[in-house]
């Protein structure tokens, strides 16, 4: 069942968002998923557990052949969760690959795989060379609605969600490594948003995608609203205190450096932030940005010398404000498009998804 994302309400979200209001709108771009549901498969529970896990793929330039560097930054505002490869994006300022986000015991996994992915994909120029793997692996905890000890993602499962990578409109809620994910205490997930906007005579374009698992009710804000003060019903049990995590993934056509980006990945905080979330202590709030503008040969097959085009640092300021707008839409998205979902720890409850008509409603009366 198709359920309305946050625009198809009629919130008054700011911003103009591209054509599918997607990551996928950056050209090139592509989304994949693998979803483990025992609620979809029931045979996949195990001792009693439920089990709601997967991987989500994202290939910053799509499938070719050749094996090209992102330029790439990276920002922690709280660090309680992993994200492979960041040492190297701080250090070298790009990656190559894919990015894979799934749940925190299945970092190895889906690392596993996605080195085969490489592996595979660029074999020849892998072999000729003898260069290393260093994909990028990102993570949120599961465990309340998931049997995340019982390790149910596989390195195969990381090479259906590439192997399923695709443009277009993207799958939103519980699906891949969303498939587990509580926000504000409601069933999150996965969400995505994109927004265009105009520098010089260009159309240029900045798309998000997130794996919202963070806040609390009380914290929860839309459109600047406190709506999670009113909204108390179908609380959860344990969440006295922050216990989840934010994975938001930042895309860009504009020619952006490494230094520039680490600014942009830092603005994801605030689009968090205007969701209500301070970033509590056990929670991993972690940022990446990368371009796709600037396209180039791995540096060790390359020339002594690069030619680029970069963005002046006095036209970023709308470049951040769609930035903070999609990464607050991409949690919204993920929350709405969310299913309800019994827990695992505690058993016998429903993580509830949140439900248009008393958002609006909720809204219509702050």
């Amino acid at each position: 069942m198709k359920k309305n994302r946050a625009r198809d309400l009629g919130l008054t979200l700011p911003g103009v968002p591209g054509r599918h209001n997607a990551i996928t709108d950056v050209g090139g771009v592509l989304v994949g998923f693998e979803t483990l549901s025992s609620c979809r498969d029931p045979a996949l529970a195990t001792g009693g557990l439920p089990v709601q896990t997967g991987v989500t793929a994202i290939l910053p330039r799509g499938n070719e052949p050749t094996p090209r560097p992102v330029f790439a930054g990276i920002h922690a505002l709280n660090g309680n969760g992993e994200m492979t490869g960041s040492h190297w994006i701080r250090d070298g300022g790009y990656f190559v690959g894919p990015v894979l986000i799934t749940n925190t015991h299945s970092v190895g996994a889906a690392h596993e795989g996605a080195v085969r992915w490489i592996l595979d994909t660029y074999r020849e120029t892998w072999e000729r060379h003898h260069l290393w793997a260093m994909p990028v692996v990102a993570e949120t905890y599961d465990g309340v609605l998931n049997d995340i000890n019982g390790l149910h993602v596989r390195p195969d499962h990381a090479l259906r969600a590439l192997a399923n990578a695709a443009g277009g409109p993207v799958r939103e809620g519980n699906v891949g490594g969303g498939a587990g994910m509580i926000c504000y205490e409601y069933k999150g997930g996965t969400g995505t948003a994109s927004r265009v906007i105009e520098i010089d005579g260009g159309a240029y374009t900045i798309g998000v995608l997130v794996q919202a698992n963070h806040g609390l009710r009380p914290w929860l804000k839309v459109l600047g609203k406190s709506v999670g003060e009113t909204m108390r019903d179908d609380r959860l049990p344990g969440f006295e205190t922050e216990r989840g995590s934010i994975i938001a993934v930042i895309a860009t056509d504009l020619p952006l450096l490494p230094s520039q980006l680490d600014r942009l990945a830092r603005r994801g905080s605030i689009g968090i932030g205007r969701g209500g979330t301070p970033g509590g202590n056990n929670s991993g709030d972690i940022f990446l940005a990368f371009s796709t503008a600037n396209e180039m040969d791995l540096p060790q097959v390359s020339a002594p010398f690069k030619t680029l085009v970069s963005l002046n640092d006095e036209c970023l300021d709308p470049v951040y404000l769609a930035t903070v707008e999609a990464v607050d839409e991409a949690i919204l998205n993920a929350m709405l498009a969310a299913e309800d979902t019994p827990t695992a720890r505690p058993p016998g409850h429903i993580c509830k998804a949140l439900e248009p008509d008393k958002l609006l409603a909720c809204l219509e009366g702050l």
